[in-house]
């Protein structure tokens, strides 16, 4: 299938948004999805189920508006501390999903991308991962990543764990660690750092996600849980964002005598 060819500036700007403006990597914390169900009296799965289709109404969106990368946090390390059965449909439905939007991959030129340990995963999702990752590696549309089994100290852990072992094997020196080594040994390498980190359902906390690519992400909480997240929630979040002026550290504007 060709992937369908689409006109992103006209789509922003049909949104009242200025693609000059945008984010290059949006990082969403998607919350919610439980009391979203447990609010309407109904079971937990079936706000997983319905976070399932926000998803792909919100990746949709993204490839339209020409967005270059979205990274969704989807299953954290500390997740695995959640009831069982909850956890075994999480699993079913992560599978599931994963064969059903490879038609979206496709017809969106999307890359797909994981992070996260794959221990612990069942050796049927690590399937079909490693298929979607290897079906798309060569499409130039935006990179879709999901953090799946994810947590930013395991990460970090894991990547000094590298360092050392690279030191130790006389590969490289201790003086010259850089920041740009650490980047490269994260599960993040050749990924740009978030420019926006988007959370739902009001918690006002980044959860161990990303910490060390987000130091200098805008941040946007709204109180909205995930399912009912739209794209014109997504759209505020970029209008918002659009207005804040990023320094990293630095100052924009001239700097007044006695100020």
């Amino acid at each position: 299938m060709t992937p369908v060819k689409r006109d992103p500036i006209a789509h922003a700007q049909a949104a009242g948004l200025d693609p000059a403006r945008f984010p290059a990597h949006i990082a969403i914390i998607m919350d919610g999805n439980g009391r979203w169900a447990v609010e309407r009296g109904k079971e937990r799965f079936e706000g997983h189920l319905r976070g399932t289709e926000t998803v792909r109404t919100i990746v949709t969106e993204s490839c339209r508006l020409g967005i270059g990368q979205l990274t969704l946090y989807c299953l954290s390390i500390e997740n695995w501390k959640r009831p069982k059965l909850e956890l075994d449909f999480l699993m079913v439905l992560l599978k599931q999903y994963l064969l059903d939007e490879r038609e979206l991959i496709r017809e969106e030129d999307i890359r797909f991308r994981v992070i996260g340990r794959r221990d612990g995963l069942p050796d049927d999702v690590l399937t079909e991962i490693d298929e979607s990752e290897r079906l798309s590696q060569d499409n130039a549309g935006m990179t879709l990543c999901l953090a799946i089994n994810y947590g930013s100290r395991t990460e970090i852990l894991d990547a000094v764990r590298g360092i050392a072992q690279r030191v130790k094997a006389d590969e490289l020196a201790p003086d010259d660690i850089t920041e740009e080594t650490v980047a490269d040994a994260l599960y993040t390498r050749g990924m740009p750092d978030p420019d926006l980190l988007i959370r739902t359902a009001g918690e006002m906390r980044v959860s161990n996600y990303l910490l060390w690519q987000i130091s200098y992400a805008e941040l946007w909480v709204t109180q909205t849980y995930w399912p009912d997240f739209t794209p014109e929630t997504l759209h505020a979040a970029l209008k918002e964002y659009a207005l804040r002026e990023r320094r990293f550290g630095g100052l924009n504007s001239p700097v007044i005598e006695g100020t």
